[in-house]
């Protein structure tokens, strides 16, 4: 890596079957986590030395937490430090690991006899794994999991941090199942670990997500499998056998950083009357770069100079990129009505309504001709939110951001919920 910046780094805090954990004593609430080249399966009764393995699976986890966090969910990862570490914020685990599973294999088929191999949980199926080597990692129920009373870096844990929890592991399994999609893969079911972040006492997903943490099924075939399950099915572990295993994590470091790439490219127009709509059309385009959509801005009317309207039009049709055309109009709303009547691309309309006339000019907004489908969408903000949604569908990385927002303002009122609870009593 060509951005290694000299770390000074302290005492072992940590060490897992896996990884190590360091301080960082010149920066306080950061620590190093350290990548082994061991590979282990059930529990560590086996486990071998594979050369390389650190730093495959240092790319993986750092692909992986940036994939997450540009869509904005909230991690411990802060970067990549050499090719074997990373470096994270400072965090008291939480011990459980969350499982969540598309479809049925593995374990779930021992704990489940009856269940078929390859049926599909939709909604996803959740479960909770208490991290105790000696047992075995029991599974929890979410009433053991509350009864245990956990207080981890000042934070209790009780039910609004279980449901969050809970609520994050979905967003993160369906974002990175959107993902290895676009590379024909299936994300059968995948483990991840939660953290208390020591500084801001905030829960973020931590730990590792990489080739140990899922089931990976090329085109959905288990006979291609990826992940770590290849090393846990050998019968016997010989220099040939491991050198498969490694192959197929290389495969996945390098098929990882592709899932940061975007798969199609698209943009927003927006057409507005006059420059008087320029703040209104300001919030449009800051809600698009939020989403990581491109928007442009154009002045032009439909009214007074309808060949110049068909012109832009015409010029952001001509080069195949996919647009969506936002139409800022006040008083009469011709920009949006003939741009739908003149092009296949989605329109919508974006009025800035006033108190005095607002109610009645709403009206050249929805009561349209036949053969014109513009929508209309009164908050600018709301606007670009169903532009990205019109992306989203071809475009992984955009749906990425559209569902941890979901997830970000869900999140936020269980807190709000929470904090006024705690105030009334």
């Amino acid at each position: 890596l060509a951005n290694i910046w000299k770390l000074n780094v302290g005492q072992k805090l940590n060490e897992g079957k896996t990884k190590q954990i360091f301080e960082l004593p010149d920066q306080p609430g950061l620590v190093l986590v350290q990548s082994m080249d061991q590979i282990t399966a059930g529990n560590a009764v086996r486990k071998d030395q594979m050369e390389g393995k650190a730093a495959i699976a240092n790319r993986t986890t750092s692909s992986v937490f940036k994939l997450l966090q540009e869509s904005g969910i909230k991690t411990a990862f802060v970067k990549q430090h050499s090719d074997t570490a990373f470096v994270a914020a400072r965090c008291e685990m939480i011990p459980i690991e969350w499982v969540c599973r598309r479809v049925a294999t593995g374990s779930f088929l021992k704990r489940n006899p009856g269940v078929k191999e390859g049926y599909r949980f939709s909604p996803l199926k959740m479960e909770m794994f208490f991290k105790d080597d000696a047992n075995n990692d029991p599974q929890w129920s979410e009433e053991q999991l509350l009864a245990a009373k956990f207080s981890l870096a000042g934070l209790a844990i009780g039910q609004c941090e279980v449901d969050v929890m809970n609520r994050s592991t979905v967003a993160i399994f369906e974002i990175l199942e959107k993902s290895w999609a676009t590379q024909s893969c299936t994300l059968v079911d995948m483990k991840i670990e939660f953290g208390v972040n020591v500084t801001t006492q905030e829960i973020v997903l931590a730990d590792v997500i990489d080739n140990d943490s899922w089931r990976l099924w090329p085109a959905g075939d288990r006979s291609q499998q990826k992940d770590k399950q290849v090393y846990r099915d050998l019968k016997e572990v010989t220099p040939e056998a491991m050198q498969v295993v490694k192959r197929n994590f290389e495969w996945v470091s390098e098929r990882v950083k592709l899932l940061l790439e975007r798969q199609a490219s698209g943009r927003v127009v927006v057409l507005m009357g006059s420059t008087s709509d320029l703040a209104h059309c300001e919030k449009i385009r800051k809600a698009c770069t939020s989403y990581g959509i491109p928007c442009i801005l154009r002045v032009t009317s439909a009214h007074k100079g309808p060949d110049e309207t068909l012109r832009i039009k015409a010029e952001y049709e001509g080069d195949s990129v996919s647009t969506v055309f936002v139409a800022v109009a006040g008083r009469s709303n011709g920009l949006g009505p003939v741009m739908s009547g003149n092009t296949a691309y989605p329109v919508i309309n974006c009025p800035p309504l006033t108190p005095d006339w607002g109610a009645q000019d709403v009206w050249s907004s929805l009561r349209m001709p036949s053969g014109l489908g513009c929508s209309t969408i009164l908050s600018p903000e709301a606007a670009a939110q169903f532009a990205a949604q019109i992306f989203g569908l071809t475009d992984h990385l955009v749906w990425s951001r559209l569902r941890a927002s979901m997830l970000n303002t869900w999140v936020s009122l269980k807190l709000a919920d929470q904090k006024l609870q705690a105030c009334s009593l």
